[in-house]
């Protein structure tokens, strides 16, 4: 059985930094893309950033680039995402999702849309609040 599990949120101050992490179990990330996405309260899902299966790229929305982070160790089987100067408008929920193989990754749709990937973890909360 496939489980993704993301672990590392909690409550921080804007300008702070957050690392999530990203866990697999019943599935090996070295054959995996993995993407992050976010929902705040009242706001539909959206699209943070994405990493291929060998890790070697990677692509961010635009409110991420520069500040977050997305970086893969296939040999912890796990994919991390670190979140620098972090602003109040960053608090969501965030999760990771995973889709197999390396064909889909060409097309900026398949990346960004949350539907496209084959497995999802169940999110984890993140506030930027003083």
């Amino acid at each position: 059985q496939v489980q993704l599990v993301e672990s590392g949120g909690g409550l921080v101050q804007p300008g702070d930094s957050l690392r999530l992490s990203c866990a697999a179990s019943g599935l090996t990330f070295s054959s995996y893309g993995v993407g992050w996405f976010r929902q705040a309260p009242g706001m539909e899902r959206e699209f943070v950033g994405v990493i291929n299966y060998t890790g070697g790229n990677t692509n961010y929305a635009d409110f991420a680039k520069g500040r977050f982070t997305i970086s893969k160790d296939n040999t912890k089987n796990a994919v991390d995402l670190q979140m620098n100067n972090l602003k109040p408008e960053d608090t969501a929920v965030y999760y990771c999702a995973a889709r197999y193989g390396s064909a889909w990754y060409a097309s900026s749709r398949n990346r960004k849309s949350w539907d496209s990937y084959d497995y999802w973890g169940q999110g984890t909360q993140v506030t930027v609040s003083s």
